[in-house]
């Protein structure tokens, strides 16, 4: 059994061709639930999703974002009417008693659905629709994935990093906002002062989180700050990796990030935003998997191959240097 912490894309496209590897059905996934937000009502869970529809076999590969082919006529709907009642447009907070009323899973980032700022699909949104209506039913956010991986068959659990909510908020020159207002809907632009886990100080992890926690754990090549950084705010889930044999992917070659905000964010939290900052910040790690090209030197075990992860042949490789990492500290 293997546990994969999963944020953003760069685990999803680890696990896209990993099976032969690191079998489906002897594989957990912990996905980091600090990018969900609540949008007109429905509580979106990006990261979850990505692996959902990954390992449902409906992801949009184009994107690693919504299912593919999907139509989008309600959202063209709202943009219509938002024009069309001269209705204001980006991001928009409902109001700050708001964020901490209703469903708890949603606190500090509750966002309106007037002219939506994020791109969701019917498909997709059906998702959302199900999921919030299973959670004001009363069931946890653990139990309604394990219902949502049952309807796309997944063969791999799929975990959220806990039942609590966490809010991922990057202090900008122009105030603290939410991770997806910061990345989707001010496109990254903003500077990063400071990034902080709104909530997590609070949250727990599941006794479910905990147990796969037990089993050797990798972790991708997401992003430290924003997609490993709410998983580590989780209590227990920094105590139960410093007990367990952890491999982690590099997401940069030396100073060179592949893909993302990983620099930008790792800057404005004060680390060196290469691998050695990746290093650094993951002192539970007992080795790592680097890119042939980054000479980085760390004093823990290193297995090097090609890490970028454009098709599915390139995941198979990268999975099999996983392996052989996991097989020299497990």
């Amino acid at each position: 059994m293997v546990t994969f912490l999963a944020g953003g894309t760069g685990t999803p496209k680890l696990l896209a061709g990993a099976d032969d590897v690191f079998a489906p059905e002897r594989t957990t996934v912990i996905a980091n639930t600090g990018d969900d937000v609540e949008l007109g009502g429905h509580l979106v869970c990006p990261d979850l999703d990505t692996v959902l529809f990954l390992d449902g076999g409906v992801l949009d590969r184009e994107t690693w974002w919504g299912i593919a082919d999907d139509t989008a006529a309600t959202h063209d709907e709202l943009h219509r009417l938002a024009d069309a009642a001269d209705l204001p447009t980006g991001p928009q907070y409902l109001p700050a008693d708001a964020q901490t009323a209703g469903r708890d899973i949603a606190r500090h980032r509750r966002f309106s659905g007037v002219a939506e700022f994020m791109h969701i699909g019917d498909r997709d949104r059906g998702v959302h629709v199900t999921r919030t209506s299973l959670l004001d039913a009363g069931h946890s956010l653990t139990e309604v994935t394990r219902r949502l991986a049952d309807a796309f068959g997944l063969d791999r659990e799929l975990l959220p990093m806990s039942d609590d909510p966490v809010a991922t908020m990057i202090h900008t020159p122009q105030g603290p906002m939410h991770f997806q207002e910061w990345w989707v809907g001010r496109d990254g632009e903003l500077a990063v002062d400071d990034v902080q886990f709104r909530g997590g100080d609070r949250a727990k992890a599941t006794d479910a989180v905990l147990n796969a926690l037990d089993d050797p754990v990798v972790v991708g090549p997401s992003n430290p700050v924003t997609s490993l950084g709410p998983m580590l705010a989780v209590d227990g889930i920094r105590e139960a990796l410093s007990e367990t044999p952890v491999v982690a992917v590099s997401p940069f070659v030396e100073d060179e990030v592949f893909s993302g905000p990983a620099a930008d964010l790792m800057d404005g939290v004060g680390r060196e935003p290469s691998t050695a900052g990746v290093a650094a910040a993951y002192p539970f790690a007992d080795a790592f998997v680097l890119d042939s090209a980054d000479g980085t030197a760390l004093e823990r075990p290193v297995v090097r191959t090609d890490t970028s992860l454009d098709d599915e042949s390139d995941s198979e490789r990268v999975a099999r240097a996983v392996a052989d990492a996991l097989a020299e500290v497990a």
